[in-house]
Order: C-alpha cells, then sequence, then structure tokens
C-alpha cells in the first residue's frame, strides 16, 4: 500500500511539471521574463545616459544648477517638480527608444485599427 501511494503521489508530481511547463509555454513566460531582464538593463542604461551625459549639458542652462532636487513649497507640502522632470525626460527616452526597436529592429508592420 505504502509504494502505491509514493507512485501516486510521484505522478501527481510530474504531472503538475507536465502543466506548468505547458502554461509557460502556452503564455509564453520565458520569453517575457527575458524581455523584462533586458528591459531593466536598458532602463539602467538611459538612465546613465540622462543622468551622465544629457544633465551635465542641461545644467548650465537651467537657473540654480541642481535641478533634479529642486522643490516647490506649497505651504506644509514640498512638491518635488525637479525629480519628476527628471522622470518623464527618462520615461520619454525609453519610449523613443523601445519605438525604434519596434520599428526598425524588429520591422513589424504597422498595427491597424479593427
Amino acid at each position: 500500500m505504502k509504494g502505491v501511494k509514493k507512485m501516486g503521489m510521484k505522478y501527481k508530481f510530474k504531472g503538475v511539471l507536465k502543466d506548468f511547463n505547458e502554461f509557460l509555454r502556452e503564455y509564453k513566460i520565458i520569453p517575457l521574463a527575458i524581455a523584462f531582464i533586458i528591459g531593466m538593463a536598458a532602463v539602467a542604461l538611459v538612465q546613465s545616459v540622462v543622468n551622465n551625459l544629457l544633465m551635465p549639458i542641461l545644467t548650465p542652462f537651467i537657473p540654480g544648477g541642481g535641478w533634479q532636487t529642486s522643490q516647490l513649497k506649497l505651504g506644509p507640502i514640498y512638491l518635488g517638480w525637479g525629480a519628476l522632470l527628471a522622470a518623464i525626460i527618462n520615461f520619454v527616452i525609453i519610449a523613443f527608444v523601445v519605438f525604434l526597436i519596434a520599428k526598425f529592429l524588429l520591422k513589424e508592420a504597422k498595427v491597424s485599427k479593427k
């Protein structure tokens, strides 16, 4: 009897692994994970370009210099408009790079509305 239970448990475990493998393949989880990892590396690269290349060039033209740490005081509230502006610049650059990848490297056909 004990051997039958072990075999049944082993069979169930293999069935779960098979189902999990099918899930990974059907929903393309592995390519998604790879794209996520590459995307995180791209974000770090773009942030470095923005922070270390573009911002030192732009900073002399902006009054006060350290605009990324600038805050606007509204009574007891401090709004970090400099950090928000830096995040917007990072987003625009990342979005543009993704657009270029989709447009030229992948050579995807233009998506049409249905």
